[in-house]
């Protein structure tokens, strides 16, 4: 009766597998074959190989964003898995009034990127508040360009990128703390260690599966970056602070290079599969560890 009722299983698993088809399979698929061709949105186009990924090795602007998202993913990703760490260790503390921090810290992930890149964007103009604060500290002799100074730029978006996911990552962190054993700290407090060496031997250790989720979700948000730079500097002077995504988009959206923007967005998937895949099998060493 099992046996011819095996069709059972998938008709549940149907109207999910539809959803992932058409919104999801269908869409990689489909810029896959236009990667292969010098589609344009109003023109059309024709195949050609893999002439498209021949022009990305020879193209500066798309070694440039590809470096800018390198050096942002490098720099956003060990401050997401650190300074969240830190977060949920602190509000973890039962003091009172750990409630309201908890809040305070998680409220960034409410606001919506664009809203909270356009705050961002006020404040760190030349004439903004933050240039305003300093120099009435005396931190700051003349207003400094943060959006501007093609130095600064790239700086700045890591910045609000940082500052935005503190509070989700600490979530996290802070779901991973309660299967910490409070048994252990009571044991290494009566032996004398001290804060910093109980988070060190005890919470760090225990907590790595999770640091290894955080660093994969941070790493492919940072692949991926997108709004803030858009809204904060646009690609920033001398497209310093230009990243891959905001790459595709000019190409595809603005110049309407369907097929080029296509052969990018591969580029783009291959690398969040390759962050993916070896996230997989570090945290499944470590299980098996």
């Amino acid at each position: 009766m099992i046996g011819r009722r095996w069709y059972v299983p998938w008709l549940f698993l149907l109207p999910s597998l539809l959803v992932l088809g058409v919104f999801y399979w269908w869409p990689i698929a489909n810029t896959g074959v236009l990667s292969m061709t010098d589609a344009h949105a109003i023109r059309g186009g024709s195949f050609t190989g893999l002439d498209n990924f021949v022009r990305l090795a020879g193209d500066p602007f798309f070694r440039n964003a590809l470096k800018n998202s390198a050096v942002f993913t490098i720099g956003v990703v060990p401050l997401l898995v650190i300074l969240p760490l830190l977060l949920a260790v602190l509000v973890n503390a039962k003091l009172p009034g750990m409630s309201f921090f908890r809040t305070v810290f998680f409220s960034p992930v409410v606001a919506s990127m664009v809203v909270a890149a356009l705050l961002w964007g006020w404040m760190l103009r030349s004439d903004g508040l933050f240039n305003w604060v300093l120099i009435r500290l005396q931190i700051l002799n003349e207003p400094v360009g943060w959006l501007t100074d093609p130095a600064l730029a790239l700086i700045s978006v890591m910045f609000v990128t940082v500052w935005k996911g503190l509070g989700y990552y600490m979530i996290i962190y802070l779901a991973g703390l309660q299967n910490v054993p409070e048994e252990l700290h009571e044991a290494a407090t009566v032996d004398g260690a001290g804060a910093f060496r109980r988070l060190w031997s005890i919470t760090v250790p225990l907590l790595r599966p999770t640091m290894v989720l955080v660093a994969t979700l941070a790493a492919i948000s940072a692949i991926k970056v997108f709004t803030e730079v858009f809204v904060l500097t646009g690609g920033g002077p001398r497209r310093s602070s230009q990243t891959l995504v905001p790459y595709i988009y000019e190409r595809g959206i603005v110049g309407l290079e369907m097929g080029y923007a296509s052969a990018m967005s591969i580029v783009l998937f291959a690398l969040v599969l390759v962050f993916t895949v070896l996230a997989g099998r570090l945290t499944r060493k470590r299980a098996q560890a």
